[in-house]
């Protein structure tokens, strides 16, 4: 699939975004700047973003156990294209995320915030590569799949949504919602199966696991792959279908996800100074192109 030029903002567009931004971060996100409550995180009921309920609406009617299958058979040959990983980040610099109602930052800068918040607390190196990592999976919208298909909250397919999952009601048009092999709370799966044998809703997370799978440690995967899992690592939900390796896993994923979450703010690090450091440290773990 060639890429679709119309998953990259027009120049109009960001204008207004970054605008939009500016209000946003003024009068509701940043009060002090750096300042925000942890509460205030993810805050659905209260954030003036429409698109954000928008994008789960989309996302919650059209992720199904089908469509989930369809796009893992689509993408996980990873034959698309051969980049480095530079090249990735240059094209997330055009990329806002409309699930996110705590930023309209680019999500370079997201990715860099992270990083550097995990670097600053003395982490391993490759946590802090994780961090940089996380969000690369995004890349899909180069390939032309739209943001609903992508980006937010993961969640399994094949068994019962949870009423954990943010904007749980729009699964009311979820075609799986009404489907008695789907609906139950185990569905398709096996009592303590493990995470690995359950199929999540499609987006750069799956995506991004398998893109990394053969050059990261396995806190690492389990970051990258569960880090928008928050019915699970937040909730407490489907405990049910997890094995003893994942639940010795979820420490991991609880500890990167503050870095996620907590390290979005106005004062943006500076990419050219940072670039030799995490260089330096892509060559250390990866190789020069890696296949997407």
């Amino acid at each position: 699939m060639s890429s679709d030029s119309s998953s990259k903002p027009e120049p109009s567009k960001r204008k207004n975004v970054g605008e939009a931004w500016e209000d946003f971060i003024e009068q509701q996100v940043y009060p002090q700047p750096g300042k925000k409550a942890k509460d205030d995180y993810r805050d659905y009921d209260h954030t003036d973003r429409e698109s954000v309920s928008d994008f789960y609406k989309e996302n919650h009617r059209h992720q199904t156990y089908e469509y989930a299958g369809q796009k893992r058979e689509e993408f996980l040959s990873l034959d698309r294209k051969q980049m480095t990983i530079f090249e990735a980040l240059d094209f997330l610099n055009t990329l806002v995320d409309d699930s996110d109602p705590d930023t309209e930052l680019d999500q370079l800068q997201h990715l860099l915030q992270t990083a550097e918040a995990i670097r600053a607390d003395g982490h391993e190196r490759w946590f802090v590569l994780t961090g940089l990592l996380h969000d690369l999976g995004k890349v899909l919208c180069l390939f032309g799949e739209p943001q609903w298909a992508v980006v937010g909250d993961t969640f399994p397919v094949g068994c019962r949504f949870s009423d954990r999952i943010v904007y749980h009601e729009f699964f009311e048009e979820n075609s799986d919602h009404h489907d008695l092999r789907y609906n139950t709370r185990l569905g398709i799966y096996d009592e303590n199966g493990g995470l690995d044998n359950v199929t999540m809703s499609w987006g750069h997370d799956e995506y991004l696991y398998y893109v990394m799978k053969d050059y990261l440690p396995e806190p690492a995967l389990y970051m990258i792959r569960y880090h928008s899992f928050y019915a699970w690592h937040r909730e407490g939900e489907y405990d049910w279908l997890c094995n003893d390796r994942d639940r010795e896993m979820l420490p991991w994923v609880k500890k990167f996800n503050p870095y996620d979450l907590y390290s979005k703010c106005p004062t943006l690090p500076n990419w050219q100074e940072l670039r030799p450091y995490y260089a330096d440290l892509v060559q250390e773990f990866l190789p020069t192109k890696v296949a997407f």
